[in-house]
């Protein structure tokens, strides 16, 4: 009987928490948890940055700045979130064929990934997809599923008599297992919403299927983990994920007079 209450506690206290935090994420109307609150999320990312750039080289070719700024500020405007205190910085760094957001509006590209995105439709693609993590708050829901986690575990531990020692074994173990495809299911949602965004900034979200094309081609030969090991999605996945969702992108895409 004991044990019975417990398990019912546990159930109920779990479903409370799991419920009390729960939001929407734009475009895609998906639910989240999260627990987090902007503003808190937004000190996080802001500080981050600040770290991370003042330990980078900061490019300082004013073209390839400009292209950057000026790209990331029409997707930004297209998302209508004004309020975020948005900032793109160009890291020199062309060994690095990548590109990170951080919460609050915080964007930053490797001079690594320009040779790949070629134009600025390719580069629309890369700050489309880096603008919807800011938009899905995507880092928050990532610490708020891990918190979700752990606080089931103890709660688990507690009602049925588990030892702090393997509740806190299991709980990594099951933050471990449930990352990789929160990670590639994030990724993918972020690919979503960034075509809708760059199209509606007035660049071709078909511009995007030919990123990873070429992102394909660039990663040829090189040594990397099966998809299911991954956080990232594979390109292959990517290029068929964004066929499926170019018709409902290009309805917001307006091609230039």
């Amino acid at each position: 009987m004991v044990r019975s209450l417990a398990g019912i506690t546990f159930v109920l206290a779990l479903a409370v928490a799991l419920t009390s935090g729960c939001e929407s994420v734009p475009v895609t109307g998906r639910s989240q948890l999260q627990f987090v609150s902007p503003a808190q999320e937004a000190q996080m990312g802001a500080e981050a940055y600040k770290d991370i750039l003042a330990k980078a080289k900061i490019a300082t070719d004013p073209n390839v700045n400009a292209m950057v700024t000026r790209v990331g500020k029409r997707i930004a405007a297209a998302t209508g979130r004004s309020d975020l205190a948005w900032e793109f910085t160009v890291v020199d760094d062309p060994k690095m064929v990548n590109a990170f957001a951080l919460p609050g509006g915080k964007v930053a590209v490797y001079t690594g990934i320009l040779p790949v995105t070629r134009d600025e439709a390719g580069l629309a693609a890369v700050l489309g997809h880096e603008v919807a993590h800011v938009l899905a708050r995507h880092s928050a829901e990532r610490i708020s599923q891990q918190l979700a986690l752990q606080y089931g575990a103890q709660l688990f531990g507690s009602a049925f008599g588990v030892s702090p020692q393997v509740t806190q074994a299991g709980s990594a173990i099951l933050v471990s297992a449930v990352q990789l495809p929160w990670g590639r299911s994030q990724e993918s949602e972020a690919d979503h919403l960034g075509l809708i965004y760059m199209a509606k900034a007035g660049y071709d979200p078909r511009a995007a299927r030919d990123l990873w094309v070429r992102m394909a081609q660039a990663s040829q030969g090189g040594s990397r983990p099966p998809e299911f090991l991954s956080t990232h999605p594979s390109e292959e996945t990517r290029i068929r994920q964004i066929d499926g969702w170019l018709p409902e992108a290009l309805k917001y895409y307006q091609a230039p007079r």
